[in-house]
């Protein structure tokens, strides 16, 4: 599912929103104007906005990602943390080309972030631009930051009620990955319940269950990305076309 730039993803949910005499007074309205800029601007790069609670495995999985695909894919990657800059140091270290966003104690990214990073960061002949956002399950969920797709990933160590706990998150989102999934045999989680809860906020949510230890799943998210970049690629060759 791509996104209707119509509709941003920080809409979807009504997240501060004021609802008064039947008109809706949208108080994102301008992060959703500069995440509009970003897509204009990143109009041949496909962007996936990566969130999930801290320790969940995104900055692993995005090395391994970067392994798996770089002879496939041009990747780069912003970033976010509150404080200090190893997850960029990582992402270079496996050969990613990476950018570091500090909030300064922020718990998400904005989308003006967002855009002043690209002026920071070279992304020619990028096909791929991951952003690894704050780990919270919360506030990023409200921040359309010009992504083509939101991919929130759930550990199975956090336990499989979140998507009603935090169900803004996971109906702004594509893709749920179910991490970890090499210590389902040690802990109290269900990939059944938590994807039929999931799928209770957003029926078209798709789920997929991975473990960056073992390589469960990896194939198949590798695949879809190639085919989400290939999606853009051609959507952008319309546009120019025309």
């Amino acid at each position: 599912m791509s996104v209707n730039p119509a509709n941003p993803k920080s809409a979807g949910n009504r997240v501060g929103s004021v609802q008064c005499d039947n008109t809706t007074l949208h108080l994102l309205k301008a992060n959703d104007y500069v995440a509009q800029a970003i897509r204009t601007r990143l109009k041949d790069v496909c962007v996936i906005n990566v969130c999930s609670s801290p320790g969940s495995g995104k900055t692993t999985l995005m090395q391994e990602t970067g392994k798996r695909l770089a002879k496939d894919l041009n990747i780069s990657i912003l970033v976010g943390d509150p404080e200090t800059e190893r997850d960029a140091v990582r992402m270079r270290e496996v050969g990613i080309n990476a950018l570091q966003i500090v909030t300064g104690g922020m718990c998400h990214i904005e989308a003006q972030m967002i855009l002043q990073a690209l002026d920071h960061i070279d992304l020619t002949g990028t096909d791929l631009l991951f952003i690894e956002n704050v780990g919270n399950l919360l506030c990023p969920s409200a921040f359309d930051l010009g992504e083509d797709y939101r991919v929130t990933l759930l550990a199975t160590t956090e336990g499989d009620d979140k998507p009603k706990k935090y169900p803004r998150m996971f109906l702004t989102s594509e893709l749920m990955l179910v991490s970890k999934a090499d210590l389902l045999p040690y802990v109290p989680f269900s990939v059944d319940a938590v994807s039929k809860d999931a799928w209770e906020v957003n029926p078209n949510l798709e789920v997929m269950t991975i473990s960056t230890l073992n390589g469960e799943g990896l194939d198949a998210w590798c695949d879809w990305l190639k085919a989400k970049v290939q999606a853009k690629k051609e959507a952008a060759n319309q546009t120019t076309e025309k």
